[in-house]
């Protein structure tokens, strides 16, 4: 070995030792927090609430820092035995055996035994103690067994039996009776201290734990009172709903059984007028006119449900692409035509080019064939209706605006509501205002939104918005 390695052998040595000094005082914390965390969870099971379990990990800390308290005075017992008698000493000792027995029965889950022994055992072998002439200095004890009953006692019986208990024990072993045969002060002023100031410590100890507790409650307590008024809401919400969509099938299968019993009807008479009547031709030519106007609304009304009932079936489902609404305005002009040629009124176009829209182009087409049959339903003979669109600096914008007969501002009222709102037209046709609400519903799939302006006797104009392509 070389002088230089004979040097510094023993400095590497000493750094050897230090080291392993320093892991082994980093070891001490992880070591007493992982046993201060074995006994918080001693009973704890799966079943319980965060809250149960909380309360069981503060019950274990205390018995088990209330059992190194209270093998104190026993200790100083031993090294005092001729100031100590042995029966003495072994009452002393039942305080702690009492905090062991109470991790006992919580690690085999007997957690009611385990805080009946705690608030009745423990306060009552204190009082033998001093009722035996030994003051152990623990009269604050009491006042921790008062403010820990009010936490952890759920029966109230039980809890003011328990604070009665302790208050009056404190009274009397502090005001009645104050000479003792043994007092710890006098037989070790060190241990009496010790034991006092830990004492104090656990009342603290106590009203912290108690007030993170609660503290913690009342959060979870606010968190779940949130979460209830939300799915209360929700609820709320749905019912309405539901409630909105039983009245919406109320009225349908009224104006289903209402509306297609009519030219069902007229068929049926017409037919059997027929088989046995035998009409001459020119009496069905009359009646023809008629039944067809009542077919009409029918096709246009079975057109409209089949849309209602698709659009229900697939609620969330849009298929929204670029269109030209001008085609679309075309293709609506080219299929109402004879429906308008029948009362004489005109339908021209105000689109002069393009405009194109980001929306479902069968949706916008049912919407405005809907529009349109609502304005020749509502113009009289000779009328005229112009259908335009433009785009606008933010959305595209539609109208079908009519010469017909408008509406007052109570009518225009009842259409803008939800009901289904309809009157006969100028030739009496009928209606269910079933297409103005899917107009509405489609618009609002589709990020629009439809306007009504109507004034009695000058006609009416409605106009919806789609988002730019």
């Amino acid at each position: 070995m070389s002088y230089v390695s004979q040097l510094f052998q023993p400095r590497i040595r000493q750094k050897i030792r230090l080291n392993a000094l320093m892991d082994f005082l980093k070891l001490i914390p992880r070591g007493v927090l992982a046993i201060l965390h074995k006994i918080r969870c001693i009973g704890v099971t799966a079943e319980m609430s965060s809250q149960e379990k909380s309360k069981l990990g503060i019950f274990n800390h205390l018995n088990f820092f209330q059992f190194i308290t209270g093998i104190i005075v026993p200790v100083a017992g031993l090294f005092n035995a001729q100031k100590f008698p042995v029966s003495g000493w072994l009452v002393v000792c039942m305080p702690a055996l009492v905090s062991v027995g109470v991790l006992v029965l919580n690690a085999y889950r007997k957690h009611q035994l385990a805080l009946l022994a705690y608030f009745v055992l423990y306060p009552l072998f204190i009082c033998v103690s001093y009722i035996n002439g030994i003051s152990l200095g623990a009269e604050l004890s009491f006042i921790l067994y008062g403010i820990l009953s009010v936490f952890f006692i759920q029966d109230i019986g039980y809890m003011i039996f328990s604070i009665s208990f302790s208050m009056i024990s404190y009274f009397f072993l502090s005001v009645v009776l104050k000479k003792y045969t043994y007092q710890l002060e006098e037989i070790n002023f060190i241990a009496y201290l010790i034991n006092q100031g830990l004492a104090i410590l656990y009342i603290f100890y106590g009203l912290y734990f108690i007030k993170t507790e609660n503290g913690n409650y009342n959060t979870v307590l606010q968190q779940t009172n949130a979460a209830i008024q939300k799915q209360s809401n929700q609820l709320q919400q749905q019912a309405t709903e539901l409630d909105q969509l039983n009245s919406l099938k109320n009225k349908l299968f009224s104006v289903i059984s209402h509306d297609l019993k009519a030219p069902m009807y007229a068929l049926r008479n017409l037919f059997d007028n027929m088989q046995s009547q035998d009409m001459p031709a020119n009496e069905i030519k009359e009646m023809i006119p008629e039944i067809k106007n009542d077919l009409n609304y029918t096709v246009s009304l079975m057109e409209n449900l089949l849309q209602w009932a698709k659009s229900q079936m697939q609620a969330h489902t849009v298929k929204a692409h670029e269109i030209d609404v001008t085609e679309l305005i075309e293709d609506v002009r080219h299929l109402l035509h004879l429906q308008a040629e029948a009362k004489n009124i005109r339908i021209e176009s105000k689109a002069t080019g393009p405009v194109y829209a980001w929306a479902d182009s069968d949706m916008i087409h049912l919407i405005l064939r809907n529009l349109v049959s609502n304005a020749i339903k509502f113009t009289p003979r000779g009328g005229l209706i112009s259908i335009g669109a433009s785009e606008l600096s933010a959305f595209a914008e539609v109208y079908v605006q009519d010469s017909g007969t408008g509406m007052t501002p109570q009518e225009l009222k009842k259409v803008n509501s939800q009901d289904f709102y309809t009157t006969n037209g100028t030739s009496q046709e009928q209606g269910t205002g079933l297409g103005l609400m899917l107009c509405k519903e489609f618009l609002a799939k589709n990020d629009g939104h439809l306007r009504i302006e109507s004034e009695k006797g000058r006609g009416s104009t409605f106009s919806f918005t789609l988002p730019l392509s």
